[in-house]
Formats: structure tokens, sequence, C-alpha cells
């Protein structure tokens, strides 16, 4: 187990509150006195093993998902866009800090488990874009699934979050909010907070009340829906958890066949849609659409099948692969940016994007000092606005046993042992069903090396920057 060391750099929740006030206070005196158009709100949506086929408006014939749908009418549909990781964790810690996950060491390279005691999850000492927002006024609020640690201090309010409501581990019934090792998981804060209702439901409300609260003011949002993250369970599915009972060997619900799973989650796709609906309804309610940077996406590909068990889940399109591969399907997702008389309606880009970009990216948007702050991600503010070209760069995955990189139309996979490595032209061939390897070696061997020199730089990062240790006892 990989614990980090710690440093007091963090503030309690109130007195994030005070710094945060100053912040707005001086966010106001500088934007009046120099004249500057004020930075825009951002609500940032990240759904839960939601697969490149979901959504109407990347194909999906069976799933209806007008708001959303509409939400990619009224600005910008990405078709190439890429998670940080083919889990939840590793995603989750890309998109807060504009860094590749394995930046924090190797319990990053797939989802973090409370098993281990819950003593470990994203450092301190990482800078998120939530506490960047703080710093400069913005209201901050972590609505939905944390997945970055499960107790003190590796929690939202340590990690620049003024608000928290929502589940700190990676799944838990939707109707009893109970996690898979039968604890409840429902949190105010630092707090057990129980109640009644479906979980997209609460997370929705909560999500009303704080922009309501914070009309007047600058916010940044994160939800982080649950859906459609097992156990799969649409809101007219019956409860499946109570507390006290380990689940771990029956996590899915109560799925009359196994063999067809579409049905329940279609319809949590459907409850997360309606929830988009109510949120871009807030936003106009309060006067706050036009000044509303709105994203969506996913933290992952989608399950297609689960062992022998279950099948016809989630769907990935054209894309090989599912949640965990390091295939298309596991990390290539839906991504959509709309701000109306911003960003150019119904515009659709195939530029090549990663999560590590929107740290960087909100940050730029919002004018935040970026000096002191490494990203590994680029800007995608120019594709967005103007539909420019991102510069050349490759990217890379690593997963427990694989590795992947990505660069332009070629994509290499292999396993992380020194197994076989293969080779694919995702221009003529996004499915990923012929080896070129045999074809071009030296291709190969280019981007072998090349994932070889990243991985040392990260793994550099971890033991320099986030070592191992114990955390001091509270």
């Amino acid at each position: 187990m990989m614990r980090f060391a710690r440093k007091p750099k963090k503030t309690s929740p109130e007195g994030g509150a005070v710094r945060t006030l100053i912040g707005a206070i001086l966010l106001t005196i500088v934007n009046l006195s120099s004249g500057a158009p004020t930075p825009p709100n951002i609500v940032l949506i990240v759904a839960d093993d939601l697969g490149y086929g979901d959504l109407g408006c990347y194909g999906s014939k069976v799933s209806k998902t007008p708001h959303i749908d509409k939400l990619a009418g009224s600005g910008m549909r990405f078709t190439d866009f890429h998670s940080g990781g083919a889990m939840c964790s590793p995603t989750r810690a890309s998109i807060l800090t504009g860094q590749y996950p394995q930046r924090f060491g190797a319990m990053f390279d797939g989802a973090l488990s409370a098993g281990d005691g819950g003593h470990c999850g994203l450092p301190l000492e990482a800078i998120t874009i939530a506490e960047r927002f703080q710093e400069v006024g913005y209201a901050s609020a972590c609505i939905g699934k944390w997945h970055l640690g499960y107790e003190h201090p590796f929690l939202p309010n340590e990690q620049g979050f003024d608000l928290f409501r929502g589940l700190q581990s990676g799944d838990g019934d939707f109707h009893t909010r109970i996690d898979r090792s039968g604890n409840e998981d429902w949190w105010h804060d630092n707090h057990i907070a129980g109640e009644s209702g479906y979980t997209t439901d609460l997370l929705t409300r909560h999500c009303v009340e704080f922009i309501e609260a914070n009309k007047e003011r600058r916010f940044f949002l994160y939800l982080a829906h649950l859906a459609i993250h097992f156990p799969w369970q649409g809101p007219a599915d019956p409860p499946h958890r109570v507390a006290g009972k380990s689940y771990h060997d029956e996590k899915w619900g109560i799925i009359p066949n196994p063999k067809k799973v579409e049905p329940h989650v279609v319809a949590m796709i459907e409850s997360m849609d309606a929830s988009v609906g109510a949120l871009i309804e807030a936003l106009k309610a309060n006067g706050l659409e036009d000044n509303t940077l709105v994203v969506f996406t996913s933290d992952n590909g989608g399950y297609l099948n689960y062992g022998s068990l279950f099948s016809n889940i989630s769907s990935n399109g054209q894309f090989r692969g599912q949640k965990v591969d390091l295939y298309e399907g596991g990390h290539r997702v839906p991504f959509i940016a709309s701000w109306p008389g911003r960003i150019p309606a119904g515009s659709v880009t195939r530029e090549t994007a990663h999560s590590n970009d929107l740290a960087l990216t909100f940050a730029r948007i919002a004018d935040i000092d970026l000096a002191t702050q490494v990203f590994d991600g680029v800007d995608l503010a120019p594709v967005i606005f103007e539909e420019k070209e991102l510069p050349a760069r490759s990217l890379y995955w690593r997963s427990r046993s694989h590795r992947a990189v990505r660069s332009g139309p070629w994509k290499l996979v292999a396993e992380r042992n020194g197994g076989q490595s293969k080779l694919y032209h995702l221009d003529k061939d996004p499915g990923e069903t012929t080896d070129l390897s045999s074809q071009h070696p030296d291709r190969v061997r280019e981007l072998d090396l090349a994932w070889d020199k990243w991985n040392a730089t990260m793994e550099k990062s971890a033991s320099e920057h986030y070592a191992p240790a114990t955390p001091s006892k509270q």
C-alpha cells in the first residue's frame, strides 16, 4: 500500500471560505478597475462509465438524451477526446490537476480501493483546479462521486472545494447510498448526512441549490455523477444494499436478465440526461446561462460485458474494448463544451484532446496566473472558441497490466510485462482491428521508446514529489 507524505498547505472548510471571500472581493476590484470582462462560471459534468456510443448525439439509437443532445447543439462536440485512464480514479486525478495520474504513483494506474484501509488518496501536494479557483474568489463545489480518497485528509474540502455533497467511494446503491462494503456513504463535507431519494435526483437538487446560493458571484461546480456505474439501477429499479453486509461478490444490483443489462442502464442514462436539463434550466432561471461554460464528459468508456455474467450493458460505438482496456473503447469518451454566444453552436471537432487539458483550459478562461504550476495538457480554448488546430503531441496511458501511446494517427498498445506490441492506424482503422506492427517495426520501436521515456518521467515525479510515507496521526 502506498501512502503519501503530506504537508500542511490546506485549510479547513471554514478557513477556505474566508480565503474565498477575500479572493472574491479582490477579483471584483480588479475587474471593475481594469474594465476586463468578468470570468465565467464553469460547470463540469462528469458521467461515470458512460460509453462513447451511449448518447443520442454520439449515435445511440437506444437512449433518449434530448437535453445533452441540445447541449451539444448549442456548443462543440469532440469526436476524439480521451480520458486520462480507463478506470475512475485516474481520470478524476487527471481532470482536477491537469497532470497524468501516474505522476502521483502506481496506485493511480487503476481505481483506488477502500480495501487497503483508505489511508491514501490524491496527495495534498497536488494542486487542483478547484484550489486555483478558490484563490481568485470562486465558490467551489464537488457534488457527487469523489473516489480520490476515503478518509481525512484526502477529501474534497482539503482539495479546494468549499462544499462536498455525495459519496467518497467508487460506487453506492442509488436508493440506499450503501457502498459495496456495506457502509453508509453519503456525505455533507466531512460528515455522514443520509437522505432519501434516487442518487441522480439528489445530486441534481444539490447542484441547483448551489447555483442559486452563488448566483451573485463566480462559481466552479464539479458534478461527478455516479450514473451509469453499477449497481445498475434505474429510478424504478428496487433498492439492493443494506448496511452491514458485504456486496463485493454481488455489487451489480438486482438484474433479472443478466444477458440484457441495457434497460437498466438506459433508465440511468435518461435520468442523468434529465439532470443536465435541470441544471441548464437553473442557469437560465438565474440569468447565468450566457456567462457559464458547461462541459460534459465521462471518466472512461463503458462496460460492454462484465466477465461471463453480464452483457449488453453499454455502448462504445465503433471502438474496440471497454472500461479497463487501453483500446479506444476504454478511454475515447464523449466531450461537449457549451457557452452560448462564445462557442460556435453545433460545431464538431476532430482534434485529439485529453482530460489533462481541462484544468489548464479552465484556468486560462478564468484568467488565472499559471506561472508556478506544471500541466501535462494543452489549452483547448483556441479549439472551442475559434475552431483552430491543436499542436502535435503524443498521449500516454498506463494501467496495471497494459500500456499505450498515441502519436498522430498511430497508436501502440502492449502488455506491461513485455508482451507483443500491437500497432494501429486510427484514421484508417478506428476500430483497432488490424495490427500493423510487423509492417512498421521502426514505428513500433519509436513509440515503445517514447512510452519508456514518458514512464521514467512519471516514476521520477512520483518518487521525488509524492514519495511514499505514512501520514502523521491526527
